[in-house]
């Protein structure tokens, strides 16, 4: 039988005492106990070529959990899984599908379903963004965010300082605006043309991007993490901001509160999130639905008064559940039924 490959590198500050995730071992052993042969692969850019060989060999399936900001070579990695899935490998994830759910800008690719305000803009170029960004925080508070980074580095909370003149449609450049980092909710104050310009780091350089969201005020109440396995969601994180007055972000870092519920108590948000998911998944590339991800969503008032949930991140890159090691035979049960399915389909 054929084994199931863990790809992992070394190095990184989400590793253990081993050298691995917290999280990848105890799924390697759920497999091996239930009979299937699993080992972890540590990919090196330098021994690439040998990699592939015996992965392709010697594999059914791979499952990525390596975290891009601990890898060197991703472009090289993501061709190699690329490569191993037209072999007949199975990806869990495939490339494509951790580059389309992961990246910042597939909010703005699903602006047509009720899931992502139509007011959701993606920013590739310079010119891109001094044409949109004035006009947009002209009808109200925006939310930047990079494509890169993490723990809320590079997303800006972005306020008019003062009111704009009666019947203006954009903010001028010199306009003061007030903008607030979610790495720590510390402040800034800028005007609106030097802000931007010193945006730019995030816009240059490969997969360099932004993304334009309005401002939700009640994600004071707290964003709601879906963790999924494949359709099934099997854990929500609800992640309280501090109660600092412009504090917004909900990471530990920033001082959120997190707690851990059943699905059950956010059945609403998660019957409508499971009806859209195959338009979701044709907007995204029509690939398999990532082994595990998250989707994080904010509430807003519905034009009726009701609850509504804004989507305002996915990702599935290295999803962990470090904190939750019990579901490590679960994910192994998920894994297994992935490889049958395709199994299926080829005979």
């Amino acid at each position: 039988m054929k084994k199931v490959i863990f790809f992992e590198v070394q190095g990184g500050s989400d590793k253990g005492q081993d050298g691995h995730r917290k999280d990848t071992m105890p799924m390697v052993e759920a497999l091996q106990q239930k009979g299937y042969p699993a080992e972890v692969v540590f990919f090196d850019v330098t021994q690439m070529d040998a990699i592939y060989d015996y992965v392709k060999h010697n594999a059914v399936a791979y499952v990525s959990r390596i975290n891009p900001g601990n890898m060197v070579g991703e472009a090289q990695y993501f061709g190699m899984l690329r490569a191993l899935c037209e072999d007949g490998i199975i990806g869990l994830p495939h490339p494509d599908a951790m580059t389309g759910y992961g990246a910042k800008d597939a909010l703005v690719k699903l602006t047509d379903t009720s899931l992502v305000p139509s007011d959701t803009y993606a920013y590739y170029t310079m010119s891109e963004f001094f044409y949109q960004f004035p006009k947009a925080l002209a009808l109200n508070e925006r939310v930047l965010k990079q494509n890169r980074g993490s723990t809320g580095e590079g997303i800006w909370r972005v306020q008019l300082m003062e009111p704009l003149p009666v019947g203006a449609t954009e903010a001028s450049l010199t306009t003061k605006v007030k903008c607030t980092e979610a790495k720590d909710n510390h402040v800034e104050y800028w005007k609106l043309g030097e802000f931007m310009l010193f945006c730019e780091q995030y816009i240059i350089g490969d997969g360099g991007m932004l993304v334009d969201m309005p401002f939700l005020p009640r994600i004071k109440e707290g964003e709601i993490r879906l963790l999924l396995l494949r359709d099934t969601p099997i854990n929500v994180v609800h992640k309280k901001p501090a109660a600092a007055a412009d504090a917004f972000s909900a990471t530990l870092f920033s001082g959120a509160q997190y707690r851990y519920d059943p699905p059950i108590l956010w059945e609403g948000l998660i019957t409508d999130f499971l009806a859209q998911l195959p338009h979701v998944k044709d907007k995204l590339g029509g690939f398999d639905l990532p082994l595990l991800w998250t989707a994080d969503f904010i509430l807003r008032d519905a034009p009726d008064g009701s609850d509504d949930y804004v989507l305002g991140e996915m990702n599935c890159s290295c999803v962990g559940f470090t904190s939750e090691l019990s579901l490590a035979p679960r994910v192994a049960d998920e894994i297994i039924a992935c490889i049958t399915e395709k199994q299926q389909i080829k005979a």
